[in-house]
């Protein structure tokens, strides 16, 4: 007889994740990695969904957009002040409204590699 046994961390109320939409508008966000640096997409969606940010995909950019220098927040739907809640979130970012009402989100989020990932971001 094999007896497994398992451990379970549970989360304190300091490491739960905000609720999207709790203390504002909901904001939904696609983040691509455009910096070549492996994994800043994982980093960039802790970082805004720890600000209570709706991160609904994250992954890399597509080739034809080339390596950014900087971040950009590209709003697709809503105003400027969509894109500027992502910009204080991350800290960084230049804000272009280029309004798409073919995608289901609110704003992507271009990271570019001024992004540099820090350890305080991982688990």
């Amino acid at each position: 007889m094999t007896l497994l046994a398992a451990c379970r961390r549970e989360r304190s109320q300091s490491d739960a994740l905000p609720i999207p939409g709790a203390d504002g508008p909901r904001v939904t966000v696609e983040v691509l990695n455009a910096s070549g640096t492996p994994g800043l997409a994982k980093v960039g969606t802790r970082l805004l969904r720890r600000a209570g940010i709706d991160v609904v995909a994250y992954g890399n950019a597509p080739e034809a957009l080339g390596k950014l220098d900087s971040t950009r927040i590209v709003v697709r739907r809503g105003t400027e002040a969509v894109g500027q809640r992502v910009r204080r979130a991350l800290g960084r970012g230049r804000v272009v409204v280029q309004l798409d009402s073919a995608r289901l989100l609110d704003a992507s989020v271009l990271l570019g590699a001024d992004v540099a990932p820090r350890s305080q971001f991982h688990p």
